[in-house]
């Protein structure tokens, strides 16, 4: 499978025979490389409701037809909008014909904002550990440290994990190198950094203080596989 990086917490990835988004903030975000309008996809996991997270799944998925993985309020939201859901919670797996995913704890908020700036609460926030074949991919979402992560790590063999470094709205580099060590995965990806001033951060000097498995600061855009 191939695996890219497209700014804030967006990734992609792409087997044989499905495209998958993981949440989509494209329009909105100055440091995709991606457009709205033409991005394919079959399936969209979303972590939480954040509009800085679900982005364009809308959009995109009513053009590809695409079916929305979610936690179950923002899956029924979703629904709402005429877009093809399939509702999970946290705990809950799932197999899938791409592969499984199943929903973990993340601490955090969930809720939309509207154009007319009412919110719609969106359930709970979630990463997703998303298993294709025989390689696992964890998505920790926007979220503090905590210990279960230590337990995920000890539960899961984790090929790549996508962890947040921005600090102010999720853990910072110093808790994200903590959970870098408790997640145990092969490649650790800094994620959630740089889309807003008040989360800037410098992810080439934490991809280098990684201590278990190997940093990987990605551009927009770049691409390795698995």
């Amino acid at each position: 499978m191939k695996i890219s990086y497209h700014g804030h917490s967006v990734v992609r990835v792409v087997t044989e025979t499905h495209t998958i988004l993981i949440d989509p903030f494209i329009n909105g975000n100055k440091l995709c490389d991606l457009d709205a309008n033409t991005v394919e996809a079959d399936v969209i996991l979303l972590t939480h409701g954040h509009n800085d997270h679900v982005g364009d799944t809308v959009e995109i998925a009513k053009r590809n037809d695409a079916l929305v993985i979610a936690p179950n309020e923002l899956a029924v939201y979703l629904g709402l909008k005429g877009v093809k859901t399939h509702p999970m919670n946290l705990g809950g797996a799932y197999d899938f014909d791409f592969g499984r995913v199943k929903f973990t704890h993340a601490f955090h908020g969930s809720s939309y904002q509207e154009e007319d700036n009412t919110f719609v609460y969106t359930g709970m926030p979630g990463g997703i550990l998303l298993t294709i074949e025989d390689k696992t991919l964890y998505h920790l979402g926007d979220t503090a440290l905590f210990s279960d992560l230590k337990m995920y790590g000890e539960l899961n063999d984790i090929d790549v994990a996508f962890i947040p470094i921005g600090d102010n709205f999720t853990m910072g580099p110093e808790d994200a190198l903590i959970a870098a060590d408790w997640v145990k995965a092969k490649i650790v990806v800094p994620i959630h950094y740089n889309t807003f001033p008040v989360i800037e951060q410098d992810a080439q000097a934490f991809a280098k203080k990684v201590r278990t498995g190997k940093g990987m600061a990605m551009k927009a855009g770049d691409v390795f596989e698995l």
